[in-house]
């Protein structure tokens, strides 16, 4: 009887402690994507659709292929300079099983990386 009544205070408390990892496992890797994606837009000769496929390839790598419900790299001013923004969008299912899910918007950003002048 005493079994039961400590389960039912501990379940849920280790069933929100895991949902509450899940959760911010997928908020670091999507971050950790969107800043890798606008730094690779960034680079001299990229494009922010190389970037977007960098962000992609990340996600698709470290979380699941259709994981990312929204995936957008475009030019941006970062700090008063030319760069880009990647922003990341998903839905993170409750303990990973389905259902409703909570919303998880990330943004990375990068100077662009401009070309040197020859004198």
């Amino acid at each position: 009887m005493d079994f039961v009544l400590v389960l039912l205070v501990l379940l849920p408390l280790v069933l929100g402690i895991l949902q509450l990892a899940l959760v911010l496992h997928v908020r670091n890797t999507l971050a950790s994507a969107a800043a890798e994606g606008a730094r690779h837009a960034a680079v001299a000769g990229s494009s922010a659709g190389a970037g977007a496929a960098k962000v992609q390839e990340l996600v698709d790598g470290a979380l699941s292929t259709d994981f990312a419900r929204s995936v957008v790299v475009r030019p941006a001013t970062v700090g008063g300079a030319p760069g880009f923004e990647a922003v990341v969008e998903a839905d993170v299912a409750v303990l990973g099983l389905g259902g409703p899910g909570i919303h998880v918007r990330v943004e990375g950003h990068a100077v662009a990386e401009q070309a040197a002048v020859q004198p």
